[in-house]
């Protein structure tokens, strides 16, 4: 299978899948029921041998703690990235009242992630079809996060705990050639920030997307509008974002509405929302 056959599959997928469409059972508010939470994936493939993977296990960037693909899945060749762009609905409904999410949001957080999920596992059925192993990582029981509220285990290199993982999506799209960090960490794509990432890795081999950056913050114009839209001012100029606050207010989104929980101003209103500044 080529990688144009398979991100026609991908997109396909995406678009006649019935996660994709919020369920009268499932909406918050009953005019919520038929919305859609994704517009057509982007997608991008990184080698997994590529150095940039072994650059993210140093202290400061993601840590020793981080698998690389081959650690993963023994003989990987190939790591596959897909960016989820958040529809005008979704994105809209998020701009009206900056200091709460809007249901619709809370949707594209939760029935939006079991999409990505299921979507990564049909990528799986797809390439193991062909003959091929593929995993994916944070669906794997090998995935772990750390929260320094409930764990100091990974620690920076001032011994300060910081939030992790042994994955990253986003470094994963960096990787893929599917865009660059903004100033709120989050990753901005030709389509824009607002969305979410999913990532799997095969011993199928698909030619690298090519990275048009150099810089880890090349698409980012550091105007400053993600800072002035966060509700619990978590981003800086000088500092980037702060993940403790930021966690906080995502804590107290899902104490309101559980399992429900989510943010997202500061991929909205901003001029990297659905396209590069």
């Amino acid at each position: 299978m080529t990688a144009a056959l398979l991100a026609q599959a991908i997109a396909s997928y995406v678009n006649r899948a019935g996660g994709n469409v919020i369920t009268q059972e499932q909406a918050l508010s009953p005019d919520l029921a038929g919305l859609r939470l994704f517009d057509r994936p982007l997608i991008g493939f990184a080698g997994a041998g590529d150095s940039y993977f072994q650059e993210l296990k140093k202290p400061g960037v993601v840590g020793p703690h981080l698998l690389l693909p081959g650690e993963w899945l023994p003989q990987a060749k190939t790591v596959i990235s897909i960016f989820f762009p958040l529809t005008e609905a979704v994105r809209s409904a998020n701009r009206r009242d900056m200091k709460r999410p809007s249901e619709a949001w809370l949707h594209g957080r939760i029935e939006g992630q079991s999409l990505i999920l299921d979507t990564c596992k049909y990528i799986e059925e797809i390439l193991q079809s062909e003959g091929y192993e593929a995993l994916t990582p944070a669906l794997d029981s090998r995935f772990l996060g750390w929260n320094p509220k409930v764990s100091d285990k990974i620690l920076d290199k001032s011994n300060q705990a910081y939030y992790s993982s042994n994955w990253s999506e986003r470094h994963a799209a960096y990787a893929s050639g599917l865009g660059t960090f903004g100033l709120s960490r989050g990753i901005i794509t030709r389509a824009g920030m607002a969305g979410r990432f999913g990532s799997v890795i095969t011993q199928a081999y698909f030619e690298p997307s090519v990275r048009p950056y150099t810089g880890v913050y090349d698409y980012c114009i550091h105007c400053g509008a993600c800072a002035v839209n966060c509700p619990v001012k978590a981003i800086s100029l000088e500092e980037g974002k702060r993940h403790p606050p930021c966690s906080e207010f995502l804590d107290g989104t899902k104490l309101k509405n559980t399992p429900h929980y989510g943010c997202g101003k500061c991929q909205v209103k901003v001029p990297c929302e659905s396209g590069i500044p």
